[in-house]
C-alpha cells in the first residue's frame, strides 16, 4: 500500500505491506506563503510534485527491503483547504488553508447574519469560524471576482491527489462537512442553496466515504510514475487528522484521538451528530459515524519558532532541558495564541502572552512552558467535550510530538487522562494505507498497530497544574484588550 500526506509544513509518504509492516517512508519538507497578515496559502503543485516524487523514491528499486509492488494508494492532507480550479481541474489560485488562515472574518459575519445563526447550527451542527472551508470561498468572490469568474471546481489536498491519480471530482463526507454552510450534518450532504449563495457556480464534487474508491490510477499516470501502473484503486481519502484516527484504530464511537502535531487536533468520534458552538460537528470517517473535532492554530509549531529562535540544534536537547525545568517551567504561564486560535475560543485575534519572565528563565523553561500551554489547551477542549456530554472509552495519541513521552506525560498530569501510545506514529501516511488495504484486499486492519505503552497520569502534579491552569484561563481576558490593540496593528 501506498499512502502519502500533504501537511502544512511536508508531505509523507509510507509504503505498507499487507500485514502492516512499514517497508519504506519518505519525507518533503515545504513552507506555505503568508502574502498578508491573516492570510495562509499553498500553491497545490507543489502536492502534486511532491507526491511524485515520493512515489518515485519508494517505489525504486532498493527503496524497501524487499521488493514491493504498489497495488493501492491512500491520501489525505491537511484541512479543510480551499483550491478552487477550472473545469479542467487547473487551479485558478493558490490553496487557502484552513483555520489558521483567518481573513473571511467579514464573510463569516455576513453569512450569519443573512442564514441565521440557528439555522446555521442547526444544520451544519456548529458556528461559523476560521476552520469552515465556505466564507473562505465567499471571500474569494467577493475580493478577486476576475480570479473567481474562473471558479468551477472545488478541491482539497487529498481529493486534489485523488483527482490528478484518477480523474474523478470526490470529495470525502468528512472535508465535505467542514465546508459549512455549503454541507448539512443534518442529512450528511450538499445544501444546494447555501452552496449556491456562497459559491455562485461551482460545480461540487460527488460525495464518498473516505475509504471508498475514487477511481483507478489513469494510464498517462502511470507513464508518468515509475512504480505505478494503471488501474490500480485510489481511496477518495479525507483530511489528515481523520486519517490519524483511523492510523491508531481510534475512529470508533467513545474513541478520541490526540494528535501532536505542527497544531494540537482532537477527534471524539460518535454515533449522533453532536451540535457544538465552540466545536467543529463533522461527519465521520465510515457511513453512520460522526465526529466533534477541535483543534488549536499553534502548538508544536511555537515549540519550532524556540528552536529556531534559540538556535537549539536538535529537539531532543530541548526536551531535556524542558524536562530540567519541572512542572510549571519555574513560574512561566503562555498563552499558545501565536496564531490566533481556532477552537474553542474562535478569536482570530487573539495573541501569545508570555506571563512571568523573569533573567533568570531559560530556555528550557520557554519551551517547558509551551509544552504546558498545549496541555492547558487540551484541557480546555476536554472541558468543552464533557460540557458536551460525550462519553471518552479510550484516549490514543499519535503524531511527532509524541515519539517523547515527554508532551503526553504534561498533557495526562494537566488532563488526568490515560493516554495510550501505538506502536507506530507515523500518522496519517499510515492511516491512509490502512484505508487502501480494506479497499483493495479487504485487509483487517485492526492488529497492525496495537498500544505500545500507556501514559498515566502522576496525581502529584495535579494540585501544581490546577492551580497552573487556572492562571492560564485568566490570562485570556486579562491581556484580551492589550494583545487585540496590538493585533490591529500588525494588520497595518
Amino acid at each position: 500500500m501506498l499512502g502519502v500526506d500533504v501537511g502544512t509544513s511536508s508531505t509523507k509518504g509510507t509504503l505498507v505491506a499487507l500485514d502492516g509492516t512499514i517497508l519504506a517512508a519518505a519525507v518533503r519538507e515545504h513552507s506555505v506563503s503568508r502574502p498578508a497578515p491573516g492570510h495562509v496559502e499553498m500553491d497545490a503543485e507543489i502536492w502534486w510534485e511532491e507526491f511524485v516524487d515520493i512515489t518515485r523514491e519508494l517505489t525504486a528499486t532498493g527503496a524497501a527491503d524487499v521488493p514491493a509492488e504498489v497495488t493501492a494508494i491512500g491520501v489525505s492532507g491537511m484541512g479543510p483547504c480551499v483550491l478552487l480550479t477550472d473545469e479542467r481541474g487547473e487551479p485558478v489560485r493558490p490553496a487557502i488553508l484552513y483555520g489558521v488562515d483567518t481573513r473571511a472574518g467579514d464573510e463569516i459575519r455576513h453569512l450569519t447574519n443573512v442564514l441565521g445563526r440557528e439555522e446555521i447550527v442547526a444544520h451544519c451542527g456548529g458556528m461559523l469560524t476560521s476552520q469552515a472551508a465556505g466564507p473562505k470561498v465567499a471571500w474569494v468572490a467577493r475580493h478577486e471576482p476576475e480570479v473567481y469568474a474562473r471558479a468551477r471546481r472545488l478541491f482539497m489536498p487529498a481529493s486534489y491527489l485523488a483527482f490528478r491519480l484518477t480523474g474523478e471530482y470526490v470529495l470525502d463526507h468528512v472535508s465535505a462537512s467542514q465546508s459549512a454552510p455549503m454541507y448539512s450534518l443534518r442529512h450528511q450532504t450538499w445544501h444546494p442553496e447555501w452552496a449556491e449563495r456562497v459559491g455562485p457556480g461551482l460545480e461540487l464534487p460527488d460525495l464518498r466515504w473516505a475509504g471508498e474508491a475514487a477511481g483507478t490510477v489513469q494510464s498517462a499516470i502511470a507513464r508518468l510514475v515509475p512504480g505505478l501502473r494503471a488501474g490500480i484503486p485510489v481511496i477518495t481519502g479525507t483530511i489528515d487528522a481523520w486519517a490519524e484516527a483511523v492510523s491508531v484504530d481510534a475512529a470508533s464511537p467513545g474513541d478520541l484521538m490526540l494528535m501532536y502535531g505542527t497544531t494540537t487536533f482532537l477527534v471524539a468520534t460518535t454515533v449522533e451528530p453532536v451540535a457544538s458552538r465552540t466545536l467543529w460537528p463533522t461527519s465521520g470517517v465510515e457511513p453512520g459515524a460522526y465526529a466533534l473535532s477541535g483543534g488549536m492554530a499553534s502548538s508544536g509549531a511555537i515549540t519550532g519558532w524556540l528552536r529556531e529562535l534559540t538556535g537549539s540544534p536538535e529537539f531532543d536537547e530541548l526536551l531535556v532541558e524542558a524536562e530540567a525545568s519541572g512542572p510549571g517551567a519555574n513560574g512561566l504561564v503562555m498563552l499558545p495564541y501565536f496564531a490566533g486560535e481556532r477552537s474553542p475560543i474562535a478569536d482570530p485575534g487573539a495573541r501569545g502572552v508570555i506571563a512571568g519572565l523573569t533573567l533568570s528563565h531559560t530556555r528550557g523553561d520557554l519551551y517547558r512552558a509551551a509544552l504546558e500551554a498545549a496541555a492547558f489547551g487540551v484541557r480546555h477542549h476536554l472541558e468543552t467535550l464533557t460540557a458536551a456530554e460525550l462519553g471518552l472509552d479510550r484516549v490514543v495519541a499519535v503524531g511527532g510530538g509524541a515519539r517523547s513521552d515527554l508532551w503526553p506525560q504534561i498533557v495526562s498530569d494537566v488532563t488526568g487522562l490515560v493516554q495510550r501510545i501505538p506502536r507506530r506514529i507515523v500518522g496519517a501516511s499510515y492511516g491512509s494505507s490502512m484505508l487502501a488495504a480494506r479497499l483493495a484486499h479487504g485487509t483487517d486492519v485492526s492488529r497492525w498497530n496495537p498500544t505500545d505503552h500507556e501514559i498515566v497520569p502522576d496525581p502529584a502534579r495535579r494540585e501544581r497544574y490546577d492551580e497552573l491552569y487556572r492562571l492560564y484561563r485568566d490570562l485570556y481576558p486579562a491581556t484580551y484588550e492589550i494583545t487585540h490593540a496590538l493585533a490591529a496593528m500588525q494588520q497595518h
